[in-house]
C-alpha cells in the first residue's frame, strides 16, 4: 500500500495504539484527534484537537485518505449501569457525527471511513449463525447502540465516502480487560465454566484486528458490516477449557449465572450470553487469519 495520510479518533485507546503503531511502522502519516494534546508526541505522528468548545480540526484535516474512527468510552469499561450506559451511547454518537460534520466541510474529502461497530448488534442466540448479511437486531442496549453508531456513520455516504463498520467481536490482546478478566481465575487455580457454559464467544486476536482494518483500508470492495472475528468462535465452557489447557490449569470451579448478574448487571449478558458470528465479507474477499483458532491465539498472548 502507498503511503497515505489516515487520522485516527480514539488513537489513545487499545486498538488505537496499537492500530497506530502499526501504521508508523507501513510508513503512513499519522493525525490522532485528541481532546487535549500530547505533551510527549510520538515521532512522525500529529494531533488535532476536537471535542471541545471552539475547536475546528477540519481546518488541519484536508488531504487526508482514511478517518478511522476508534473514538469512544468501551463496552468492556465500568458495570453497566444507567448512567454509564449513557455514557457509552452519547461518546460514540458524538464522535461519529463531528466526524460526519467533518467531512462535509472538507473540500477534499476522504476516499473512506472505518467505523468502530460491535457484534452485540445481533440477538443473542445458542444456534443461529449471524454474517453480515444477517439482518436481525438485538432488542437490548447494546443491539439498540450500536445499530445508532452505524446508521448515523453511514451519512459519510452522502458525501461519496466508502464507509465499513467493523463489528469486533471479543478482542484478545495483552493488556486487555477482556483476556484479563477471563484468564485471571486459572491463573488463581479457580477457572471454570462461566454460566451455562453453552453460550457462543466469538472472539478476535489484536493483530488480526489491526490486519482487518488495514485490509479494509487497501480494498474498495469492502463497505458497510464487517464481522471482525476469527472463523472458529466457541461456546464458553470449551473457551474455558482452552485457557486452561494453554496456561496448564484446572477447568473445574463453575461461575453461576446469578452470581455474575449481581457483579455486573446487565453488562453480564457480555459473559453469559453470546452469538456465533461468522466472518464472511472477510473471507470471502480472501483475507487470511493470522490466528484463526483459540488455541494458537492464546498461546500467542499467553505464553511467554
Amino acid at each position: 500500500m502507498n503511503e497515505i495520510k489516515v487520522v485516527i479518533a480514539g488513537g489513545s485507546g487499545f486498538i488505537g495504539q496499537k492500530l497506530t503503531n502499526f501504521l508508523l511502522e507501513k510508513g503512513h502519516e499519522i493525525i490522532i484527534l485528541t481532546r487535549k494534546t500530547k505533551e510527549h508526541p510520538l515521532e512522525n505522528v500529529s494531533y488535532v484537537e476536537w471535542l471541545n468548545d471552539g475547536d475546528a480540526p477540519e481546518n488541519s484535516l484536508e488531504n487526508v485518505d482514511v478517518f478511522i474512527n476508534l473514538a469512544g468510552v468501551s463496552i468492556n469499561d465500568g458495570r453497566w449501569s444507567k448512567k454509564h450506559q449513557e455514557r457509552i451511547y452519547q461518546s460514540g454518537m458524538i464522535a461519529t457525527k463531528e466526524l460526519i460534520r467533518i467531512i462535509s466541510t472538507l473540500l477534499n474529502k476522504p476516499s473512506t471511513l472505518i467505523n468502530a461497530s460491535a457484534v452485540g448488534i445481533y440477538p443473542q442466540s445458542l444456534h443461529h449463525i449471524y454474517t453480515e448479511e444477517s439482518l436481525e437486531v438485538a432488542n437490548d442496549f447494546l443491539g439498540k447502540t450500536v445499530k445508532d453508531w452505524e446508521e448515523t456513520a453511514k451519512q459519510a455516504e452522502q458525501f461519496g465516502v466508502r464507509t465499513a463498520f467493523m463489528r469486533f467481536g471479543v478482542v484478545l490482546g495483552k493488556g486487555a480487560s477482556a483476556l484479563s478478566l477471563m484468564t485471571l481465575p486459572y491463573k488463581l487455580f479457580a477457572g471454570g465454566t462461566v454460566g451455562s457454559g453453552k453460550q457462543w464467544v466469538s472472539w478476535v486476536h489484536e493483530m488480526d484486528v489491526i490486519r482487518v482494518i488495514e485490509f479494509a483500508i487497501e480494498n474498495p470492495k469492502i463497505r458497510g458490516p464487517v464481522n471482525v472475528t476469527a472463523p472458529s468462535p466457541m461456546r464458553m465452557k470449551e473457551f474455558g477449557q482452552t485457557i486452561g489447557a494453554v496456561l496448564k490449569r484446572p477447568h473445574w470451579v463453575p461461575a453461576p449465572a446469578f452470581a455474575i448478574k449481581i457483579a455486573l448487571g446487565e453488562k453480564s449478558k457480555l459473559v453469559l450470553e453470546g452469538q456465533q458470528v461468522q466472518p464472511k465479507v472477510l473471507l470471502d474477499e480472501g483475507f487470511t487469519f493470522k490466528f484463526p483458532t483459540l488455541k494458537e491465539a492464546l498461546k500467542d498472548l499467553l505464553i511467554k
